[in-house]
């Protein structure tokens, strides 16, 4: 096997590949951790460099190890509900670490295993058909990414009834879900050290690395970066070092930066197979872009002004509102879920979507609705003859533009 050197184009692909997957597992893509493997250790310099990340590059997997610089709510497992589920996880991972590779178990003891490990005082009772759905939940996260294989059986059937029985097979990658620490969890206390536990140590103002791993990791692992009120000073790295950052981001992502007054962000030129990006074919986002456009427009004509950190706020019901304007104007091209659903159904979901993207923010105190600069970024509208189409066929979608 024969190293690979330069940063090409497939080195670009294998590092949006490492960012965007949890881990790369050899039996399911072969081809992919092969390639990978051929680049390691470019992949491994730039990553640890720039980032503060280590690549492990193990003989059934690769795994680039990625910490926030801050946490943000969308960071978490997507398919989890509850806390509950986080809690559940870990007595999970714990009786996986017990077994043998390839060990085989029955649903029941890891049931009694995991009720004996499960925290707290309130206790799990697989008769409550919640703690079974938690449970479910969690076996068919852990089975997707390849810590478990199930043998006989359906997990999905313990919903139902708590006599459901399936076996399972651990696989040797289990072992590998929880990154390691410095020192024991026990003696960390804060979620801040936490985070700061891969860091390097020293004069953060004399080897800087510290703030370019920050700013790394908010460019490449979320969709915006937003100046801290009053002097930032890493939005001064930034505006310093923007030309760098743009020669060195655009040759190993293909990706272009963009910094404005109050945000930096990285955009795609083009769609990249291997990012998750906005807008992507979801009709929300349709939604979403049209209610930009609706935006810059009461902006445009004075009915909306921004406050000192270039947000429009906006109360509960104004955000409806613009939503309901939205829909007079464009909901016969929406799709039937949103045309004929409940119109705070539909803002829910489109706020929802927006802080997901940190396009939006809320603040739980007064419910006031903040559209953050990033949204500005893109607005959509349908074609012009859009509204001559009575008899249209198919629903259009709306065009997205600058």
């Amino acid at each position: 096997m024969s190293e690979r050197k330069v940063f090409d184009d497939q080195a670009q692909e294998m590092l949006s590949i490492l960012l965007e997957n949890f881990w790369i597992l050899r039996a399911k893509e072969p081809e992919v951790y092969q390639a990978i493997r051929e680049r390691e250790n470019i992949l491994k310099e730039y990553v640890l460099d720039k980032l503060g990340y280590q690549l492990i590059v193990h003989r059934h997997f690769v795994k680039l190890e990625k910490i926030p610089a801050e946490p943000q709510a969308w960071m978490g497992i997507e398919e989890f509900q509850q806390p509950r589920d986080y809690a559940i996880l870990c007595c999970v991972l714990a009786y996986l670490e017990s077994l043998d590779a390839d060990e085989q178990f029955l649903l029941s003891d890891l049931c009694t295993e995991v009720k004996a490990l499960y925290p707290g005082e309130v206790t799990l009772d697989w008769r409550n058909y919640e703690h079974r759905k938690s449970l479910v939940r969690v076996l068919q996260f852990v089975t997707n990414l390849g810590m478990l294989k199930v043998v006989d059986g359906d997990t999905g059937s313990f919903n139902n009834a708590e006599e459901a029985e399936v076996l399972y097979e651990a696989s040797v990658v289990a072992r590998y879900f929880m990154r390691t620490y410095p020192k024991d969890l026990a003696q960390f206390h804060s979620q801040e050290e936490l985070l700061a536990a891969d860091l390097i140590a020293g004069d953060e103002e004399v080897t800087g690395a510290r703030r370019r791993h920050r700013i790394y990791r908010q460019l490449l692992l979320t969709p915006a970066m937003y100046k801290h009120p009053g002097e930032d000073p890493d939005f001064l790295y930034l505006r310093n070092m923007r030309a760098r950052l743009q020669d060195d981001l655009d040759k190993h992502t293909g990706l272009q930066l963009e910094l404005y007054r109050q945000t930096a962000m990285l955009v795609a030129p083009e769609p990249r197979a291997h990012l998750t990006l906005f807008p992507d074919q979801k009709s929300i986002c349709d939604l979403a872009l049209q209610l930009s456009a609706y935006v810059r427009e009461e902006r445009l004509h004075g009915r909306r002004q921004l406050d000192e950190q270039g947000r429009l706020v906006l109360s509960e019901v104004e955000f409806v509102q613009a939503v309901k304007a939205c829909q007079q104007k464009y909901g016969r091209g929406w799709s039937k879920q949103y045309r004929e659903g409940l119109l705070k159904d539909t803002a829910a979901e489109l706020l929802e979507l927006l802080r997901g993207w940190q396009m939006a923010a809320v603040d739980k105190a007064t419910g006031r609705v903040y559209l953050l600069p990033a949204f500005a970024r893109l607005t959509g509208d349908y074609p012009a003859d859009f509204l001559v189409k009575e008899n249209a066929q198919d629903e259009p979608s709306a065009v997205a533009a600058e």
